[in-house]
Formats: C-alpha cells, sequence, structure tokens
C-alpha cells in the first residue's frame, strides 16, 4: 500500500493535474463553471415550481428555464473558444472566437427559413443539453482553427495602423476558412453535422447511463479526490451525460412516460449518492464529532456545518482522506457501493428517478431527496445512509484508536 500511494503521489497525481492544467481541458472546465449560475436559475425555477401543488394559481416561471438551463448548448459553444484564446494569451480576438463559435452553432441547427428569409424556425431543444457534446467539439475547433490563425498577419509590426483594425483584418481569414467549412459540410453535402455529432457520442452516453458506467464514473471521481485532484477533471465527460440525462428525462414525463435515465446531477448530488460530498463523507464528519481523539474530535465540529451542506473539501483534506489508507479505503467503498446500491434501487422502478433541474447541491440531505424525490426517496436515502455508516466505522475506529494512542505517547 506504501508504495502505491507513493506512485500515486510522486507519479500519477502530477500528471493528472497537469492533465486538468492543460488549455484545452482547463477550457471546457472553466465553461461549465461559467454556465452553472444560469442552471442553478433553472432549479430555483423547479424548486418555485413546487408551489404550484399548493397554490395552483401561482403564474407559470418556465419559460426562465427554457432560457437559462434551455439555453446550455449555446452558452458552452461561446465560452469555450473564448477561453481558448484567453487562455492563450490571444485576448484580443477571445471575442470574436466565442462570437464565430456561436454563430457555427446555430448554423449547425440547420433552420428552416421562411420563403421571404424574415423568419427561422429552430428546433429548440438543440440549444439546451441536447447540444452539449456539440458544443464542446465545435468550440474546440473554433479555438484551435482561430489560435493557430493568430500566428499569421497581413501586417508588418512597423505598420501604424491601430490595433484593433489589425485584429480585425487578421481575423478575417479564420473566420471565412471556419464558416466555410460548415456551409459545405451543411449546404452542400447536407450533412446534418448536430445529428453526426450526437450520434458519434451516443455510445459515451450510453454506456455513462449504464450500471457499469454509472458506478464507474462515480468511482473514479472518489478515487481521484482521494489523491488530491479534484473530481472536476471529468467534468468534460461526465457534465454532458448528466445534464442530457435529466432533459431526457424531463421529455419523457412531458409525454406521458417514466423517466428512466439514472445518471443525473439531481440524482448523484441531490437525491442519494453523494450525502455531504462525494464519497458519501457526512457520515465521517458525524462519527468524528463522537471521537475519542481530540484531534478527530475538534475536526469533526470543525467540518460538520460544511458537511450539511455538502461542501466536503474539510473533510477530505482535514481527516485527512487524502493520501491516509485507513480512511481512502472506506472513501473508495463508498464510492463503489453507493452508486451501485443507488442505481439498483432506483431500477426497480420502486423510487421516482428525478426528472426535472435541480442543481441546488448545497441543499442538505434528506431536504433535496425529498424534492426531486419524494417520501419514498428519503426511506431509500435513510437506507444508503446506514450502509455508509457500516463502510465507515470499521476503518474509522481503526483510526480513532490509532490517533488516540498517537496523541498518549506526545503528551507523555
Amino acid at each position: 500500500m506504501d508504495r502505491f500511494i507513493k506512485f500515486m503521489n510522486e507519479s500519477f497525481a502530477p500528471r493528472i493535474n497537469k492533465l486538468t492544467q492543460n488549455v484545452w481541458v482547463s477550457s471546457i472546465q472553466d465553461a461549465i463553471m461559467t454556465t452553472l449560475p444560469l442552471i442553478l436559475v433553472g432549479s430555483l425555477v423547479t424548486l418555485v415550481s413546487l408551489l404550484n401543488e399548493i397554490f395552483p394559481g401561482m403564474p407559470d416561471f418556465s419559460p426562465i428555464n427554457m432560457f437559462s438551463f434551455g439555453l446550455l448548448g449555446v452558452f458552452v459553444s461561446f465560452l469555450i473558444p473564448y477561453f481558448i484564446m484567453e487562455k492563450k494569451g490571444i485576448n484580443n480576438q477571445k471575442i470574436l472566437a466565442g462570437l464565430t463559435s456561436l454563430s457555427l452553432y446555430l448554423m449547425l441547427l440547420i433552420p428552416n427559413f421562411s420563403e421571404d428569409g424574415e423568419a427561422a424556425t429552430f428546433v429548440f431543444e438543440r440549444f439546451g443539453a441536447v447540444g452539449m457534446f456539440v458544443a464542446i467539439i465545435l468550440g474546440l475547433i473554433v479555438g484551435i482553427v482561430m489560435s493557430y490563425f493568430s500566428n499569421i498577419s497581413f501586417f508588418k509590426d512597423s505598420t501604424s495602423l491601430p490595433d484593433f483594425v489589425i485584429t480585425w483584418f487578421d481575423s478575417l481569414l479564420p473566420i471565412t476558412v471556419l464558416f466555410l467549412i460548415g456551409w459545405l459540410m451543411i449546404y452542400q453535402f447536407n450533412l446534418d453535422m448536430f445529428d453526426l455529432i450526437v450520434n458519434i457520442f451516443k455510445p459515451l452516453e450510453t454506456t455513462g447511463q449504464s450500471f457499469i458506467g454509472f458506478v464507474l464514473l462515480s468511482f473514479i471521481g472518489v478515487f481521484l479526490y482521494s489523491f488530491g485532484i479534484s473530481p472536476w477533471v471529468l467534468m468534460p465527460v461526465i457534465f454532458p451525460i448528466m445534464v442530457q440525462g435529466i432533459e431526457q428525462n424531463a421529455s419523457l414525463v412531458a409525454q406521458g412516460a417514466d423517466p428512466i435515465y439514472i445518471n443525473t446531477w439531481e440524482v448523484i448530488y441531490s437525491g442519494w449518492v453523494a450525502v455531504g460530498g462525494i464519497g458519501t463523507t457526512l457520515p465521517l464528519a458525524i462519527l468524528m464529532l463522537f471521537a475519542r481523539s481530540s484531534r478527530l474530535k475538534a475536526t469533526g465540529k470543525a467540518v460538520i456545518v460544511p458537511s450539511i451542506f455538502n461542501i466536503n473539501e474539510p473533510v477530505v483534506f482535514g481527516g485527512p482522506i487524502v493520501f491516509n489508507p485507513m480512511l481512502m479505503i472506506p472513501f473508495w467503498l463508498n464510492g463503489l457501493i453507493i452508486p451501485a446500491l443507488t442505481y439498483g434501487a432506483l431500477s426497480t422502478g420502486i423510487f421516482k428517478i428525478p426528472s426535472e433541474v435541480f442543481q441546488l447541491w448545497y441543499v442538505p440531505f434528506p431536504i433535496a431527496t425529498y424534492l426531486v424525490s419524494n417520501f419514498k426517496g428519503v426511506l431509500l436515502l435513510l437506507g444508503i445512509i446506514a450502509v455508509s455508516f457500516i463502510i465507515w466505522y470499521p476503518f474509522f475506529k481503526a483510526y480513532d484508536i490509532q490517533e488516540t494512542e498517537k496523541e498518549a505517547k506526545t503528551s507523555d
């Protein structure tokens, strides 16, 4: 175990952290992070809509959700090339890169124009989570092309022209190239690039929504976190799967069918899996309150409030769980067993699968669980928390004894 931890600390973790700092990966992460407030607004609308059951005469706030969460693909298509250019230090073209990507994204939607050309009809669904993979791929392509051509200029360094004029003219070539490619693919070769990209990533989405995919992706996040690597490194892969899942569930419910997609933010962060944060760490924070070790008890008092609101950095790094074999192992077990139990239980059809956007991850359990599911969902949550306590207890007890003995030796 010591050799394994040494390898993870000295070799694996630095490489993963280097990957997360890569311009392309970090730009996708930043784009997703930037859209979160808009997604939270959509979640608040969901919360308010629950009051309709009590006050039927309340106004319909769903358009707010449609023009926040419902435009997710549009937002990401602009933000990714914007951040790529910013991170590469090409600040004079970052807005142009974002606008070019946004315009191409709308072109990929292949709107139907009226005969007089004064009206266009879009499939609104494609503006949102359905277009996440399209937005990511398009944003990366635009970022690559724009950053490459930024090294080519029509003007000499000694030119007296204003910088903004130089930027305008130097941007003409890459923008023209990108639009010509889009025009050829869509209007000359009659390719639905939107459907093509979505279908390319369909196997990834299908795998992510399977039992194995759900458990594996959940575990990888926990595993990386146990070595101090932020699970956000996985967001470019799992976030599109999760947001498409909840959007498809909402669509199924609107058609009178039952929701079937389990790998959603609502299931993991508001329903049953990440109680106290990923790795189900709230039971550990509670156990620390009753520790014999004065250090662990003090840590428990410090981390319990953040843990209730699903902020587990204090317990992960303060426990610590990171690079601590005594707590890493139960952390991993929670990362495997809890997602497996959740997926299995929701697959039975006994418990309600969430079908509305609710990404207010800081709402404490079981309140959040009740809001995304129902009372049966809370009963499932209690069972899952009980299992997590059973997983944590023997390892924590051994660790508590170990820490108590260390403190006793220090005081002698």
